[in-house]
């Protein structure tokens, strides 16, 4: 039989055989140089040289060269290997190819394309059905601007999906990020954290347990996280950043620690809202300030904190408390409706029927400024109607009023009260500390008392004094008491109290934050309680 003959025979053979392949799902030779027969460990296969071309369903292999077991459905590639399926083009240096499983194993400079998304790993094992590939040498995959490096991860071509564990690190133009696991959508490009995780920027510094960023809208929902802003730290439950509006709203043990360790404050809470721009910050939710004053830890509670930060040094940083502000000291205690706190310079004012407690002593005013000097209270002026009440050793309530009254501390003490205007006074008389032998009662315009021990010590009468000395068995209860006494020692709040409120006026957080129109307002009544501030002054 001529050559030629022969030639034409085994192809015409070799072509029906692989279209009864190609039908059962076989391998299909579609091309090659050669063909040559061979055997190994006991099985047959076809050496393919030159141009080899192969194709299973929707999947095309090439190569330079490849033993196929058709018994086996099973094919060994070498050489320049591209395999093409759908978007997906794999090459490698070698592969194996099981047509059964449809399940290919690439080795040797793996790199998977596919659309604008590349990965290269030295080793990649794929499964043709299910479009999933896997590596567990280490990979690098690379997307638009982003460079992500990882022990193993996972490729889902079906639903574009990403999957990676182990020294996970994330390089972008936008952020640089590390973790354990991570997950990453290239259509939907959102970035999934599913285990301890530390993203940073030119804005800060963020580590949480898990949560997702939208590499497209900047906007990210964390767990049990922190973030650094510029002018705080930031703890919670569950935090929601918009990095283009560059708002942050955290809820669940919320924990604000500022950055500023000469004025280091502490405010805490369930949800708070905070506007880099602006640099303010909302908090609700059983909300407390702690802050360093005179060795000892002030607190402020309230239905509402917001806090002002400039990194202007011509302007000054703020906090708001509104709505049954509450505060403790050790040696200071008050309440009020509407306080504001200047945290540059230390002073703090209270609005709406403001009262105090210092030691044995009461005040009260319509407003009330208090001054900090090395962090220690150093003075405080009550406007308008001033009283200030102190008991003495036997229950007796000394009395003081005026129109405005300026006090003055040492060491946290009250150790002098200036009456200016309108000056009354109630002043029992001791013997020692345990006989009271009379009581002085006196109309004065201006006084000057001064204290000791936390005892009231003296009254001076400055200007054309009325004065009135009634001795005990002459005392009527009614004369005890200057018009407006309220003796509110009931009042007084601890230090439990403060710490353990619980506010129902404040919103609850939203399980999925959004950015309304109140995260682009700042608030209405912190800008009326900075009026206050400007009439206080």
């Amino acid at each position: 039989m001529k050559p030629t003959k022969v030639f034409y025979t085994l192809l015409i053979l070799i072509l029906s055989c692989l279209k009864v392949f190609g039908q059962s799902g076989k391998i299909e030779l579609i091309q090659a140089g050669s063909l040559e027969g061979g055997e190994k460990n006991g099985a047959k296969y076809n050496r393919l040289l030159g141009n080899v071309q192969l194709k299973q369903k929707e999947t095309l292999l090439y190569c330079d060269s490849a033993h196929l077991y058709r018994d086996r459905n099973y094919a060994e590639i070498f050489s320049n290997v591209r395999v093409v399926q759908g978007s997906v083009t794999i090459t490698s240096a070698t592969a194996t190819y099981d047509g059964e499983q449809r399940k290919a194993v690439f080795l040797g400079g793996v790199i998977l394309r596919d659309e604008k998304m590349t990965v290269n790993t030295p080793s990649l094992a794929y499964n043709m059905n299910t479009r999933i590939g896997r590596y567990t040498e280490g990979g690098t995959i690379l997307e638009t601007e982003n460079r992500l490096t990882s022990q193993f991860g996972n490729y889902n071509a079906g639903t574009k999906m990403l999957s990676f564990k182990g020294n996970v690190h994330l390089v972008g133009s936008e952020a640089d990020i590390q973790s354990d696991t991570l997950q990453y959508n290239t259509i939907s490009k959102v970035v999934y954290f599913v285990a301890p995780t530390r993203i940073q920027n030119e804005q800060g510094l963020l580590t949480a347990k898990g949560g997702y960023y939208n590499t497209l809208n900047k906007q990210s929902v964390f767990r049990g996280s922190q973030v650094e802003t510029a002018d705080y730290y930031v703890t919670g439950d569950n935090v929601f950043f918009d990095r283009i509006k560059n708002y942050l709203h955290a809820s669940g043990n919320v924990r604000m620690t500022s950055k500023d360790q000469k004025n280091k404050v502490i405010i805490t809470g369930q949800e708070v809202h905070h506007w880099k721009s602006l640099g303010r910050s909302k908090v609700f939710g059983s909300p407390v300030m702690r802050s360093l004053v005179s060795g000892d830890t002030l607190y402020v509670a309230a239905d509402t904190l917001v806090s002002v930060d400039s990194n202007d040094p011509k302007k000054k940083d703020f906090l708001y408390a509104y709505n049954d502000v509450k505060i403790y000291k050790t040696d200071l205690q008050g309440k009020c409706d509407s306080l504001t706190y200047n945290l540059t310079d230390s002073v703090m004012f209270m609005n709406y029927d403001p009262i105090l407690w210092n030691a044995n002593s009461q005040m009260v005013g319509e407003r009330v400024e208090m001054r900090m000097k090395n962090k220690a209270l150093d003075r405080m002026f009550l406007y308008n109607n001033a009283f200030i009440i102190s008991e003495d050793t036997l229950s007796n309530l000394n009395q003081i009023k005026g129109r405005n009254i300026t006090a003055f501390f040492e060491k946290g003490d009250i150790r002098r009260a200036d009456v200016n205007g309108n000056g009354e006074s109630i002043y029992f008389a001791l013997e020692g500390d345990t006989l009271m032998t009379g009581m002085n009662k006196t109309i004065c315009s201006d006084m000057l008392l001064k204290f000791k021990d936390k005892k009231l010590q003296t009254i001076s009468f400055l200007t054309n004094p009325d004065a009135n000395f009634i001795p005990p068995h002459e005392l009527k209860e009614p004369d005890k008491r200057l018009p407006g006494f309220k003796w509110r020692i009931a009042e007084k709040p601890t230090k439990k109290e403060v710490l353990a409120r619980r506010n129902k006026k404040s919103a609850k957080p939203r399980k999925t934050p959004v950015v309304s129109k109140a995260a682009k307002t700042p608030d209405r009544r912190a800008r009326t309680t900075a009026k206050d501030r400007k009439s206080n002054k």
